[in-house]
């Protein structure tokens, strides 16, 4: 079985090779487990950080350079420590590179009008 992370990796070594309305749909299914990604990860560091404090978490989410302030609240916190995480994992990164690549191609998931 592919786990989503891996399908990710799929769709971003497969999208040089596509054409604009196959790198269209590439792009939405690599931007849903994109999100679900993202949103695993979010609730395994809400679970993880149960016991801290928000200035805990301010501290920790200072030290990995995501700027933050004394007026965020807890879910804030927790977010700017996910999205620090998140954007560093390969599937983030691939997937990232992938609608870099196809913007360069003039292809978007979501096209200006």
């Amino acid at each position: 079985m592919t786990t989503p992370t891996q399908r990710l990796l799929d769709l971003a070594a497969a999208a040089p090779a596509c054409h604009a309305e196959d790198l269209v749909l590439l792009l939405r299914e690599a931007s849903e487990l994109y999100h679900q990604g993202f949103d695993d990860l979010h609730r395994a560091a809400a679970a993880r950080s149960a016991g801290l404090s928000s200035r805990d978490l301010a501290q920790a989410a200072t030290a990995v350079g995501m700027p933050c302030d004394a007026s965020q609240d807890r879910d804030e916190l927790l977010l700017l420590l996910a999205v620090s995480q998140w954007e560093m994992t390969p599937a983030a990164l691939a997937y990232m590179e992938m609608a870099e690549g196809a913007a360069r191609r003039g292809v978007a998931l979501f096209p200006d009008e």
